[in-house]
């Protein structure tokens, strides 16, 4: 049945403000831990941390619980964030990232046990996942023993949009690394003697396919080095980047386009290449008629939303929970322009949100 009550709008403002305000870059949890840590014992929840940091949470419920999960890390090396918050849009000042990204994640979770709490309403079974270092390869959630979890459905507050928007179907990826070997020379006297690895690594990254490559697929380089001085011909460069498909076949072939260009490069160019390919994590969609996803719809349909079951490009905990056995969706919190000084959250999205997952857990 649905709730008859309403999420409490300033207490889970309050809550958001609280936690963006708390220095938590990838590796650096602990003060975020110990404060969530506390604020679930006093809702009357078992706590533990694990041994990589990871913050799990049950409550004493009979039954087959539902896992909830959001990550307490923030993209890069903000501190010192400042929320403001204006005609009901929470943002900096353009400084520093807000952390909505996922800390409106945490802070939902946080008001849906609360509102049940101050409603007198027995808790459902419920397991809470709240992991670190998500943003730097989601190594939080792989480091989980998944043996510990009773629940088989999951739910990952962790996307941007629509409310009404459900995301079933997410990208495998694969991350490259590159060391091309050239060969120093001086640059104003011998240049010919020289191998220059950067122009290497260029002329690889041009006959590169790149970008938006299909539907499904997507390639980047993000990372490039090299060089000690301007006056050297540069005897190494090094390149990162990443693939990205929910088809594992289109996945391998984008692979083997990118070390085909860095191979045939150094060829050209008498020059020498170390590549290492690393699989970071695995695509997964979930069907409109499995169990989790129904549920999900039924609980939007009685808030009157129209789900809207989508794809994303992201990876997130739910590639590991999935990957793990355990069937998992992510839901939208509302933030926008993530992973930028731009970013923005609506306060209303947030409720929303909180809304839509008190709905489903009860």
């Amino acid at each position: 049945m649905p709730t008859n009550f309403t999420i409490n709008r300033d207490r889970l403002l309050d809550t958001f403000l609280t936690l963006v305000q708390i220095d938590s870059p990838s590796g650096e949890e602990e003060a975020i831990a110990r404060h969530l840590a506390d604020r679930l014992i006093a809702l009357g929840l078992a706590v533990h941390h694990d041994n990589a940091g990871n913050l799990i949470a049950r409550t004493d419920s009979s039954g087959e619980p539902l896992l909830l999960n959001a990550h307490m890390d923030t993209v890069g090396q903000d501190r010192g964030i400042r929320p403001i918050v204006e005609n009901g849009i929470v943002r900096t000042d353009g400084t520093t990232i807000l952390g909505g990204d996922d800390k409106s994640g945490v802070a939902i979770i946080l008001e849906v046990l609360q509102t049940m709490r101050e409603r007198g309403l027995p808790y459902p079974p419920l397991e809470i996942a709240l992991t670190v270092s998500e943003e730097i390869g989601l190594l939080g959630s792989k480091a989980l023993d998944m043996s510990q979890f009773q629940a088989r459905q999951a739910l990952v507050l962790d996307s941007g949009g629509p409310i009404e928007n459900v995301v079933v179907s997410a990208p495998s990826q694969d991350v490259l690394h590159a060391v091309i070997h050239g060969k120093a020379a001086h640059a104003g006297v011998i240049p010919e003697e020289g191998i220059n690895a950067i122009v290497v690594a260029a002329e690889a990254i041009t006959h590169m396919p790149l970008g938006r490559i299909d539907e499904e697929t997507t390639a980047n380089i993000g990372l490039i080095s090299g060089g000690t001085a301007i006056n050297i011909v540069p005897d190494r460069a090094e390149l990162h980047g990443e693939a990205r498909s929910r088809n594992e076949n289109k996945l391998v072939a984008q692979v083997q386009a990118m070390t085909r260009a860095l191979e045939e490069a150094a060829a050209r160019h008498g020059a020498g290449v170390e590549i290492k390919v690393t699989h970071s994590f695995s695509a997964y969609t979930l069907d409109e008629d499995s169990p989790l996803v129904q549920r999900v719809i039924r609980a939007a349909e009685r808030l009157g939303l129209t789900p809207s079951l989508v794809t994303s490009g992201g990876g997130s905990d739910a590639n590991v929970f999935n990957a793990g056995g355990l069937a998992a969706l992510v839901l939208s919190t509302g933030m926008k322009d993530v992973h930028t000084p731009q970013e923005t959250i609506a306060v209303e999205d947030m409720v929303r949100s909180a809304e839509l997952v008190l709905n489903i857990v009860q």
